[in-house]
């Protein structure tokens, strides 16, 4: 399915820049409008969290992100414009070439670091309900999964979770809300004995829902868990409602 996905870009996505609409010369976005995003160049050790300028290197004060299960978490932009409408066109408008920007930006972020490349045995996408899987036509989370194992040479497996209760979107809801409609949500289908995964999401919130596959993941074995996304909601930022 993916692969398929990669051949229909090919030959039908324009070299236009999906933001701007001026000349692309790789990966849909051009070098101008790729500088402006809102890079996440020092994030705290453990949640990502952007830190100020000229602070240490290290956790934050306060991690703001729900984190059970999870070793640390390795964001690439602050969820606001213009990534917050990257993310609505390929959740909810069909614009699966949005989702493959998103993949790539993740890629350079994980790519970027000076001490390298970050390793896994598994990349997880966080899995749809096959009913809303129906209806979009594809999961967003394993377009930027797959550009998130190339990127590492890890291995890429979209079948080892799947999510049992179709649960109503995260977006709009308060933390609690969160907590309850993701909650028993996730189901493993293999033994994962002593594997480090990482987790693959375009954006982490409050971090519910990365937590309850997190925590799904540990009963089944694995040994660590990290959740990489492209975006990653900022205390003080209202959860947007898309």
């Amino acid at each position: 399915m993916l692969d398929e996905v990669d051949n229909w870009l090919t030959r039908f996505v324009s070299d236009r820049c999906v933001l701007c609409g001026l000349n692309a010369a790789t990966g849909m976005l051009c070098a101008g409008c790729s500088a402006d995003l809102p890079w996440i160049l020092s994030g705290c050790s453990r949640c990502s969290a952007p830190l100020p300028a000229g602070a240490p290197a290290g956790a934050c004060a306060g991690c703001d992100l729900v984190l059970r299960g999870i070793d640390r978490v390795r964001a690439a932009l602050v969820y606001e414009f213009p990534v917050d409408s990257l993310v609505a066109a390929a959740k909810f408008r069909g614009r699966v070439e949005c989702a493959r920007v998103l993949g790539d930006l993740l890629a350079r972020s994980l790519t970027r670091d000076a001490k390298g490349v970050p390793g896994c045995d598994l990349v997880v996408p966080v899995p749809l309900h096959p009913d809303r899987f129906g209806r979009r036509g594809y999961n967003q989370a394993s377009i930027i999964g797959r550009a998130a194992a190339r990127a590492t040479a890890s291995v890429l497996d979209t079948k080892v979770c799947a999510r049992r209760l179709n649960t109503p979107p995260q977006s709009g809801m308060a933390g609690g809300a969160r907590r309850a409609n993701v909650r028993g949500a996730f189901a493993v289908r293999r033994d994962l004995e002593g594997l480090k995964i990482a987790l693959v999401d375009d954006v982490i919130t409050t971090g519910h829902t990365v937590s309850a596959l997190a925590v799904a993941l540990r009963r089944a074995g694995a040994a660590g868990v990290e959740a990489w996304c492209v975006a990653r909601v900022v205390a003080g930022q209202a959860p947007r409602k898309m």
